[in-house]
């Protein structure tokens, strides 16, 4: 199974990141390619909420996705319904104490390994614009 591991420091605390990473109807916010979430209770009264993704320039292309949170673990696990495609974002407070480390590790399945290298560049992009708005949004200097 292709996967590739990525992460960042943001320049505000894991709080500020974790309210924009545990909760889907912000991802439109950072996450690259996504223009519209819409968001619905977990049926089977689960960890998470399902959700759908829209992507971006394909309004009539609903992608359900699972979502499991861990507060406890700064944990978020993000599981594409349709392409089996899976996200695990961690977060850790980083040594300076006022900075939050961020890691992906992402999981393709063999059917869709086409998709690494567009996933790469994806969450990559996606890493930098959430550290960005955290940082922002915390009211850190740095952002």
């Amino acid at each position: 199974m292709p996967s590739f591991h990525d992460s960042t420091v943001a320049a505000a605390p894991p709080e500020e990141v974790w309210k924009l990473l545990y909760d889907p109807s912000r991802f439109p916010s950072w996450w690259a390619g996504i223009e519209t979430v819409e968001t619905a209770p977990d049926p089977a009264g689960g960890d998470g909420p399902s959700y759908t993704a829209y992507p971006m320039g394909y309004p009539d292309f609903p992608m359900p996705q699972q979502l499991e949170s861990r507060a406890d673990e700064r944990r978020v696990v993000i599981s594409c319904l349709v392409s089996d495609l899976r996200f695990e974002w961690r977060l850790e407070p980083a040594a300076d104490g006022t900075s939050t480390r961020i890691t992906v590790d992402v999981d393709i399945p063999e059917v869709e390994a086409a998709r690494l290298d567009t996933q790469r560049d994806v969450i990559a992009t996606s890493l930098a614009r959430l550290a960005d708005l955290a940082a922002r949004l915390s009211g850190s200097p740095e952002g």
